[in-house]
Order: C-alpha cells, then structure tokens, then sequence
C-alpha cells in the first residue's frame, strides 16, 4: 500500500466550555481557553490517503483532486471562522484539536473518490498534534 500525504492550513478562533458544567468547573479545567471571547490558531492539518498504484495513472489519487476536496470540505469552511459560532458542529461539540481531527475525517473521507483516508492530522501548535485514524 502507498500512503499519500496532503497538507492545508487554516486561521480559527474557538473557546472551550462545557454548558453541563458550572463556571467554575469550566475556569478549572479550561483556563484561558475558557474565555467566551475566544483565542485563535494558525492550524495545519495533514490528510493521509492510502491504496494501491493506478496502473493506468500512476497514482493513488490525484492530488489535485485531494487538494481541492480538502479545500472544498475543510478548509472554506474552518478558515478565519470563530469555531464555536460559525461551524454548526461545534454549537455543541467543544472544539477541541481532538474533535476538529474527528470533524475533518467525517467531512472529507466520504468525498474521496479513490484511495481510503488512512489518518488525519491536526496541528494546534508546532509543538502540539493530534493524530486520528478512524474509528
């Protein structure tokens, strides 16, 4: 199997809160993170798609068609957005780096035409990322 790799990037803002928990459980465990104003990212994330060789292209799958799926099922719809208000599934879902990587896979492993997503890879930080395989 050959794994192909695609790399987007994004701005958002988000805040973490929970409505079941009380303020101060929220400032527990969020901190900073729980100011309803919101904090914001320079995201990267990474989309690994695997099969086997097209004897007829060549390919796993085209980039450009992996490209423009990415940025058609994520990237327009995440870039320079405040995540909590603007993206309908994190209303109710804390948007998390965790939960962004979940929401990526739901949107674009159903828009490939050929090769199987594999992983998805979300950059909070340089230092800080979270890998999703599926479930």
């Amino acid at each position: 199997m050959i794994y192909v790799t695609r790399r987007g990037e994004f701005s958002a803002s988000h805040y973490y809160h929970n409505p079941a928990l009380s303020a101060e459980e929220n400032q527990r465990l969020f901190g900073k993170c729980n100011n309803p104003h919101g904090h914001g990212h320079n995201y990267t994330v990474e989309v690994t798609v695997g099969g086997e060789v097209d004897g007829r292209t060549g390919m796993v799958m085209d980039e450009k068609e992996l490209k423009r799926v990415l940025e058609e099922a994520v990237l327009q719809s995440f870039d320079h957005k405040f995540l909590n208000m603007e993206v309908p599934v994190f209303r109710t879902l804390i948007p998390t780096t965790e939960n962004i990587a979940v929401e990526v896979w739901k949107r674009l492993g159903p828009r490939l035409a050929t090769g199987r997503l594999q992983r998805v890879r979300v950059y909070e930080t340089p230092e800080l990322y979270v890998d999703y395989f599926g479930e």
